[in-house]
This record gives structure tokens, sequence and C-alpha cells, in this order.
């Protein structure tokens, strides 16, 4: 993947970055740390979303070695409602390594920040052009599909030879004397402007350039996986204890958050049913089927406990877990 006008290209796009930009409260800083966090929120995380808890999570960790300091449990406590509860655990990780390798101070050298974990090639550009304004190149979903449609590429971006070709043209492209305003139009244009159903060519600062013929159709991506269907079968089990939960363990996909126990179905089978829900997470379709459980035919098993109600509010859960146990605590046990 090469384009005739690539200089021509990132002049017109920090042209109209310095213009038109978004002001985004990561963009008024070049503190590493606080970079660092906006990029790790805004993974799989829409800005509206991310905007709405940045701020607020970084008066909580303004530094890594106050995140460092915290509990794994507080921490995932902090992400929730984002999701990906992976993205924090590996954060916590990386301010560990800051912390405890570096005495607190943000590496400066490419090696070192891609050492840091849950830290790849993007992130590594990203901190480097915009803390520091370093010629250094990005390549996310957006940028791909800009690059796939300024050369008319239609190479499956998500192959390796894609890969390959997209990361020799964003090192080819990017700004020399300002990567900073380069890069942050980069992906503001895939943002706003070169969008995947219906791209605004009309107003695309760099459309003299694009060789597209049919933007719709780029980029070209290889088949995603299928949906999997879930189904769950969890209980409700409060007792003046509190209410019954399970911490799940290291290796599970919601490591070290606590959700409501889940049963075999033969288990429940003579159980009251309270309610049927639904809901997606990623590549996943879950259906929970939740029942009325009592100290007759139930205990306790290995890693659940009583989670007494006032301490619900401080322990991490994914949102679907919460929203369905608030439901039912709002509505008072004798509704249950």
């Amino acid at each position: 993947m090469n384009h005739p006008h690539s200089h021509e290209i990132a002049q017109a796009l920090v042209d109209w970055f310095t213009q038109c930009g978004k002001d985004y409260p990561w963009r008024r800083t070049t503190d590493p740390w606080a970079i660092l966090v906006s990029e790790i929120m805004l993974q799989q995380t829409t800005i509206p979303t991310v905007l709405g808890r940045y701020e607020k999570w970084m008066q909580q960790f303004p530094t890594p070695q106050a995140l460092a300091a915290a509990s794994e449990e507080e921490a995932l406590r902090s992400w929730e409602g984002l999701g990906y509860y992976r993205r924090v655990k590996s954060l916590r990780a990386a301010a560990l390594v800051i912390t405890e390798k570096h005495g607190g101070i943000f590496p400066e050298s490419a090696e070192e920040i891609l050492a840091l974990p849950g830290v790849g090639d993007y992130t590594v550009g990203a901190i480097l052009s915009f803390a520091w304004n370093r010629p250094a190149p990005i390549v996310d979903a957006n940028v791909s599909r800009v690059f796939a449609r300024l050369c008319n590429d239609y190479t499956p971006i998500d192959s390796p030879a894609g890969k390959r070709a997209q990361w020799a043209l964003a090192a080819e492209m990017v700004h020399p004397s300002q990567p900073r305003a380069y890069n942050s139009a980069l992906m503001e244009l895939g943002q706003m402007v070169c969008t995947p159903a219906s791209p605004a060519c009309i107003i695309c600062p760099v459309r003299a350039f694009c060789l597209a013929q049919n933007p719709t159709d780029l980029p070209v991506k290889t088949p995603h996986k299928e949906i999997t269907s879930l189904t769950h079968h969890d209980i409700w089990y409060l007792t003046n204890e509190g209410l019954l939960l399970e911490k799940q363990a290291e290796g599970s996909r919601h490591a070290g958050l606590y959700r409501l126990p889940q049963r075999e179905p033969e288990q429940v089978r003579n159980l009251p049913l309270i309610c049927k829900q639904q809901y997606n997470v990623t590549r996943y379709n879950v259906t929970r089927h939740l029942y009325l459980a009592e100290a007759s035919h139930t205990s306790p098993k290995e890693g659940e406990e009583f989670i007494p109600l006032h301490r619900l509010n401080g322990i991490p859960m994914a949102s679907p877990d919460r929203k369905l146990i608030l439901r039912y605590l709002q509505k008072g046990e004798d509704s249950v």
C-alpha cells in the first residue's frame, strides 16, 4: 500500500485539524500517563462513554503510583460500566511496572513503553506523538479504513499483508514536525468523516487525493467470528448475612469480578424462575435464567460468599449483574 501524495495528505490533515479539531480532555495534556489512560479507555469504547468517565477516573488515579497503590478490586470497581475489564488489569500492571521499575517516571523510549503490560504498537505511537510530539506512526481501526480508501486497497486490513502495508504507509505519511496534530487529525478523520457506512466525502479535507472508487466497499476484512450463544442458570440467594455471590477465578472471562452464582440446569429445575434476561457482550449472546433459592436446597460452593448489602456498592461487578441485583433489591425481598 502506498500513495503518490502522502506528504500532501499529511499537511492537509494538519491544516484541517488546526482549524476544526475537536476538544477532548486528553488533548489538553502532554502527560504520558493521562494519554495512556485515555488510549486504554478508548479501546472498544465510544468517545461519549469515555468523556463521561475519563476526568473523574483521572482524579481518582492521577499518577501511576496512585493506581499501583490500589487493590485490584478497587481498580476493577473504578472501571465498572466501561467493560473489557482486562484493560484496567493491564493498566494497573503497567502502573506497577512504572512505579517499581522506573521509579514512578513514565519511560520515554519506544522499547520501554512497548514493554509495559497491555501496550501495543498503536499505543506506543500515540504516546510518543501526543506526549512528546515525536513522529511515530499509528494504525487503529479508523486509520486502517482511511488508508484503505485513500489507496483504494482491497487487501484485507486484518490480514498479515494488510497490517504490514498499513504500518509502512503510516510510517511514511506521518508529519515530520507536527505528528501530534497529524495523528490526531488522522484518527478524527476516521471517526467523524471517513465513517464506515456513510463517509462524508463532500467535506473530507483530503478528498482531492482519495483514490477510492466505491468508498463503502472498503475496507475489506476477513469474516468475523460467529456470535456464541451462552445460557446461564443463576440463583438469587439472600439471607440475613447478605447476598450470595461468586468471585470469578483467574483465567475466566471476568476474573476478579463478582457475579450471581451459577448452577447446572438440573440443580435449578424445581426452583421458582424469577426472570429471564438477555444481553450481548463482545461476541457472546447471553441468556440468563434467574431462580429464587433458599437454604433448604442451596449451599455455597467454593469461591462463593455472602456479601452484606452495604458492601455491594464497593465490589466490582459486570454491569448486567449489578443492574439485575439493584433491580431486585429496589423491589424488596418480598417482591422477589
